[in-house]
């Protein structure tokens, strides 16, 4: 009785939304027009607006919701966990991909050959997700691994797009997923596939039921468990593919509206009913976001808005409220890096910090040499004394704010990465994953929208702000009778995704047509910079690394537990609220200075446990020159690979870190309890 109530009103709503659907739009077609039109008494224009605009889109809103929810509750089905959708497994940013791949190379393809291209991109990335994951976690891992691909994915999808502007022009808010590019011939030659996936995935409702027993007691009862759950994947990903086709990658809406119907319904029925009940709800959420979307703003601003923008916004809380009632994923002993011996000890160290020493006078070297001109030694010396020509002493004179910046940013988003790392008691913590630099660079982006003239202070104060309200947030969500290390995570990941989308709404919003600036902010780049930019970050530097270096020892105690602390007299939550501090305004400067990086704050730590073992004292300033070389070193790759042309540094980054965070990921499971 419960689910015939809660689908009757489902339906009630889909159709309430769609009326009021058809009646947004730029043209001058009201409501009167539109209902004249329903009973065949309307005119040629506004039978043109709505066969040529508002059905094509209603009908492409219907698709997606129903192709997308029961993507998602396949997917959560099969991964037996609430966290699993196409967004944080990574199929979305595949299908994506794979897309911006095709354009790229100047291929336009029909809509099936392009679906399938999509459905090859997602099935790849969700091959590697549940293959990393062991097919699926009932902890919040498997969105850990999920997140760290669609880094990865995103990076690669943002070099093609910046590579291939021309080529690909279109697709950056097409990424986002809009309703606003629908097509009835795409629509009407996707339904035969998401209906017949759809079909497919309700008559497998009785195995799926049998599959969420777990492995071993559906094996018993004589369910095929493999070939059940390469069967439900293939069919999610289609599905998933499909609404990619279409619209672009909207996001979450695979997450929420499964999560929205199990609350619903009863127990009653399982998956043949979860399953069309959730695609349902996913209408419900994607008319709902575009009807709000255009209420809102109007129906002529709301065409440069990604559909998916609003549904990303709506999921990152969903997501944050699912990773607040999961359970404890367990202890977390300190990482496999942290407890890595110094053999040799002494001679070991002097060895280490001579290399680190060379690499960090080398890198700004080897930074001032390499770009779109090769400049000689000679050359930069005759620089330095004052004796090179014009031109030469533009080009030097131009990199060398942009070398500082780099390495100002790298050293201040690893010493970040350190202190939360140590406070959080979590391997996998760093300021792009909690969520920081996605609140910094909301700051710092909502006072460059706003104040177009402001200066670099303004701009770090910005940024400082967003980074610590976004922490704030972050750490008082997680905190539930003591502090989870994934559920940390978990919430910084919702947090960011949220932070991230309301960063493309506001470029979209502001400034449609320039692309260059929101792919410059959203994927870390030091074109442009200025010495004046460089000294916030220069004076944060400064200031708060030998505070959180003259604390190494309390770092040192973080890092064991909560109780070793008190007991020897530590004042826990003061200690704790100076290096959270300390470290979200590193971070923010870094993300002032550069846009947003991710995986500094990771990567760098980890190298330096690895070389000088794991107390704070010996991490803290290697690890700021680890993340300083690497920084530089991806900034001068991207302005020496592809010259003129420039691969921002922030996309190195991310493809090279993701492969060592799903490295840490994998070596962390033998450590868990």
């Amino acid at each position: 009785m419960r689910n015939a109530v809660v689908t009757a009103a489902s339906l009630v709503v889909i159709v309430l939304l769609a009326a009021v659907h058809l009646t947004q739009g730029t043209a001058d077609t009201g409501v009167l027009d539109v209902l004249r039109a329903l009973v065949g008494a309307g005119d040629e224009q506004t039978y043109a607006v709505l066969t040529g605009s508002r059905v094509p889109r209603l009908l492409t809103a219907l698709l997606l919701g129903v192709a997308l929810g029961v993507a998602g509750a396949g997917m959560q089905s099969v991964a037996r966990n609430p966290l699993a959708a196409p967004d944080t497994l990574a199929v979305n940013a595949g299908a994506y991909l794979a897309v911006v791949t095709v354009s790229a190379f100047g291929l336009t393809l029909p809509t099936l050959p392009a679906g399938a291209t999509a459905f090859v991109g997602a099935l790849a990335a969700a091959a590697v997700v549940l293959g990393l994951s062991g097919a699926g976690s009932a902890t919040p891992r498997l969105v850990l691994i999920g997140s760290a691909v669609t880094l990865a994915l995103q990076s690669i999808t943002i070099l093609l797009l910046l590579t291939y502007e021309q080529e690909t022009s279109g697709l950056f808010a097409w990424g986002s997923g809009s309703l606003s590019v629908a097509n009835l011939d795409a629509t009407a030659q996707m339904a035969p596939i998401v209906l017949a996936a759809t079909i497919a995935l309700v008559a497998m409702g009785r195995s799926l039921d049998v599959l969420a027993l777990g492995d071993d007691n559906a094996t018993v009862v004589g369910l095929k468990v493999r070939r059940t759950r390469v069967g439900a994947v293939l069919l999610t990903v289609a599905l998933t593919a499909a609404a990619v086709t279409v619209a672009g990658p909207v996001g979450f809406v695979g997450l929420c509206a499964p999560v929205i119907t199990r609350l619903l319904m009863s127990r009653e029925g399982r998956h043949r009913v979860l399953l069309p009940l959730s695609g349902l709800l996913g209408v419900v959420l994607v008319l709902g976001a575009d009807v709000l979307l255009r209420a809102a703003m109007g129906s002529a601003e709301a065409l440069r808005v990604p559909t998916g923008v609003i549904t990303t916004v709506v999921g990152a809380v969903v997501l944050v409220w699912l990773a607040r009632r999961s359970r404890p994923g367990g202890t977390r002993r300190q990482p496999p890096a942290g407890r890595v011996g110094v053999a040799g000890s002494r001679r070991r160290l002097v060895v280490t910090g001579v290399a680190v020493v060379v690499l960090l006078v080398a890198a700004p070297v080897v930074g001032m040499l390499f770009g779109d001109r090769l400049v000689l030694l000679g050359d930069l010396a005759n620089w330095v004394s004052g004796r090179t020509g014009t031109a030469l002493t533009f080009v030097l004179d131009q990199r060398l704010p942009r070398v500082l910046a780099a390495m100002t940013a790298g050293a201040a988003l690893a010493v970040s990465g350190c202190g939360i790392q140590s406070v959080s008691r979590n391997p996998l913590a760093e300021p792009g994953l909690l969520g920081i630099t996605a609140g910094a660079g909301l700051g710092a982006i909502s006072l460059i929208t706003f104040v177009p003239l402001a200066g670099a202070w303004q701009i770090a104060g910005a940024a400082g702000a967003g980074a610590l309200v976004a922490f704030v947030l972050v750490y008082g969500l997680a905190w539930r009778s003591g502090l989870d290390s994934d559920r940390l995570v978990i919430i910084g990941i919702g947090l960011w995704s949220g932070g991230m989308a309301l960063i493309t709404l506001m470029i979209v919003t502001s400034d449609p047509w320039n692309m260059a600036k929101a792919l410059t902010w959203l994927s870390g780049s030091t074109y442009g910079r200025t010495l004046d930019q460089v000294v916030p970050g220069l004076i944060a530097l400064a200031v708060l690394t030998p505070l959180l270096w003259s604390r190494h020892r309390e770092l040192d105690l973080h890092g064991i537990d909560d109780d070793t602390p008190r007991i020897l007299g530590m004042p826990l939550e003061r200690s704790r609220v100076v290096i959270l501090a300390a470290c979200g305004v590193l971070a923010a400067t870094a993300v002032a200075a550069i846009g947003v990086v991710a995986f500094v704050g990771l990567v760098a730590p980890h190298l330096a446990r690895s070389l000088v073992g794991g107390r704070h004292a010996r991490v803290i300033p290697v690890a700021a020159a680890i993340g300083a070389i690497l920084v530089s070193a991806a900034d001068t790759l991207g302005r020496t690979v592809i010259a003129p042309a420039q691969v921002p540094a922030g996309l190195v980054i991310a493809l090279v870190g993701t492969p060592y965070f799903v490295l840490v990921l994998w070596r962390s499971r033998a450590v868990r309890t």
